[in-house]
C-alpha cells in the first residue's frame, strides 16, 4: 500500500514538473514587475498549471482522506479537487500579460491560443485583427469548456489513482478492467490535450479549418466525451443495463457536446467548419452541421461499446466463480 502510494505520488510530481515550473515562473514575474511580458508566457498555463498542483495535492492527500471519509473517500476528494482547481485556476487569471497591443488578463490572452497556433497568435496582424476584435468583445463565458476539460481530468485521474489504491489495499481486482480502461482513455486525452497546446489543432484563427485541424478537433471531441463516459463506467460498472452501459453512453454524447457549446462560445456563435457541402453546412436554424451530430453520435456509440465489453468481463468472472 505504502509502496504504491509513494510511486503514485512521485510519477505525479515528475509528470507535473514543467507546467508547475512554468507556472511558478509567470507568477514570479508577475509579482516582480505586475505583469508578464508576452514573449515570456508559457503556452496554456491555464488550466494545466491549476490541475497539476490540483491532482498532486489531492494524490498527497490520499491515504488521510481513506482514513477520515473511510467509503466516502473518493466523493470527499472528488470535491477537494474541483475546489481546489477552481480557487488555484482564478489566481491564476488575475495575472495581467502585456503584448505590443496593450495589457490584457491572461484569461483573454488564453482565448488568441484556442482560436489559433501560437505561431499565428504570435504575429502583429493577428493580434491587430482577429485578436483585437475578440478582446472588444470578450466574454469569461468562453472558459465553460476550459473548465470542463481541467474538472474531467482532475476527476478522472482521481479517480483511477483511488480506485487503483483501493484494489491494493483491499486485494479485490473486480475493477481492474474499468480502471485499466479509464487509465487509457484520460492518458490519451491528456496527450490530445499537451498536443494542443503546442499546436491549437493547426487552426489559423478562420472559421474555415484543414481537414488535418478537422480530423484533430473530431478525435478530440470524441476522446473527451469517451473519457467522461468511461469515468462515469467505472463508477457505475456492475450495475444494471441502464446504468453501467447505457447511462456512461449518455454522459459522453453530452460531454462531447458540452464541448461543441464551449467552441461556439469562443468563437461569438459559430463553430469551425470542417469542409464544405451539405455534411460541413450548418442545418437550417442551428450552428451544428451533419458532421458534429455524427461526431456526437460516434462518441455515445464508442462508449456504449466500451462499457458493454467491460461488464461482459465482468459477467465471465462472476460466471467462473459460481462455477
Amino acid at each position: 500500500m505504502g509502496s504504491f502510494y509513494r510511486r503514485s505520488l512521485v510519477a505525479v510530481i515528475l509528470l507535473s514538473i514543467y507546467p508547475v515550473y512554468m507556472g511558478a515562473r509567470v507568477i514570479a514575474a508577475y509579482f516582480i514587475g505586475g505583469y508578464v511580458n508576452a514573449a515570456d508566457y508559457p503556452k496554456y498555463i491555464i488550466p494545466y498549471t491549476p490541475v497539476c498542483i490540483t491532482i498532486i495535492t489531492v494524490t498527497a492527500l490520499l491515504p488521510l482522506a481513506v482514513k477520515l471519509c473511510k467509503r466516502f473517500a473518493h466523493f470527499g476528494l472528488s470535491v477537494l479537487g474541483i475546489g481546489m482547481f477552481l480557487l488555484t485556476e482564478t489566481l491564476f487569471e488575475r495575472v495581467t500579460v502585456f503584448d505590443s497591443v496593450g495589457f490584457a488578463r491572461v484569461e483573454t490572452w488564453q482565448t488568441y491560443l484556442c482560436m489559433a497556433t501560437p505561431q499565428v497568435v504570435s504575429t502583429l496582424d493577428f493580434k491587430q485583427t482577429i485578436g483585437a476584435e475578440l478582446a472588444g468583445r470578450y466574454s469569461p463565458v468562453f472558459k465553460v469548456h476550459f473548465y470542463l476539460i481541467a474538472i474531467l481530468i482532475v476527476l478522472a485521474v482521481t479517480g483511477v489513482i483511488y480506485g487503483f489504491y483501493k484494489m491494493v489495499v483491499e486485494k479485490k481486482y473486480e475493477k481492474k478492467a474499468p480502471l485499466i480502461a479509464q487509465t487509457i482513455s484520460v492518458s490519451v486525452f491528456v496527450g490530445l490535450c499537451i498536443f494542443a497546446c503546442f499546436t491549437a489543432f493547426y487552426r489559423t484563427g478562420e472559421i474555415n479549418i484543414s481537414a488535418l485541424s478537422s480530423w484533430l478537433m473530431s478525435i478530440f471531441f470524441i476522446v473527451f466525451g469517451i473519457t467522461a463516459g468511461a469515468y462515469a463506467g467505472g463508477l457505475l460498472y456492475g450495475k444494471r443495463f441502464v446504468l453501467s452501459r447505457l447511462t456512461p453512453a449518455i454522459i459522453a454524447a453530452a460531454t462531447a457536446t458540452a464541448m461543441y457549446v464551449g467552441e461556439l462560445m469562443l468563437m461569438g456563435g459559430v463553430l469551425f467548419k470542417f469542409g464544405k457541402g451539405l455534411l460541413f453546412d450548418p442545418i437550417s436554424g442551428m450552428p451544428f452541421a451533419i458532421i458534429d451530430i455524427f461526431v456526437i453520435i460516434i462518441t455515445g456509440l464508442l462508449t456504449f461499446l466500451i462499457c458493454v465489453m467491460l461488464n461482459r468481463v465482468k459477467g465471465k468472472v462472476r460466471l467462473k466463480e459460481w462455477q
